[in-house]
């Protein structure tokens, strides 16, 4: 199967951005998951629709560059189009993690002294 964005000339790379060096946001670093809210549709720049198709379940935006060819940076300028347009939603895996609550000192405490019976 060809992949898009195998040509990694520097004039393709500036293509496939529009000239853009930066993503319009930081919500994308290596380990964001990505998900495709919607399917690609006719007309749609072929490295945004093979994101999508790839997106269908969630992927790390390294997986996604490393599938498509193309350099990380490029693939968050593309990652920042789709999010701007609602096509994609984007989670870093740390939010879950991060929205529980700290876990009960007690408890904490009583895993302390358990291991010091030890």
């Amino acid at each position: 199967m060809s992949r898009p964005g195998r040509d990694d000339a520097p004039d393709r790379l500036f293509t496939l951005t529009g000239g853009r060096s930066h993503a319009g946001s930081d919500a994308f670093d290596l380990v964001t998951l990505v998900v495709a809210e919607f399917a690609p549709v006719p007309g749609m720049q072929s490295e945004h629709a093979a994101i999508l198709r790839m997106c269908q379940r969630p992927a790390a935006v390294v997986e996604i560059a490393a599938e498509l060819g193309l350099p990380v940076s490029i693939v968050r300028i593309l990652l920042s189009d789709l999010l701007d347009a609602g096509r994609i939603s984007a989670r870093h895996p740390r939010t879950a993690a991060t929205a529980r609550s700290v876990p009960d000192l007690d408890l904490l405490e009583q895993v302390l002294v358990g291991l010091r019976n030890l």
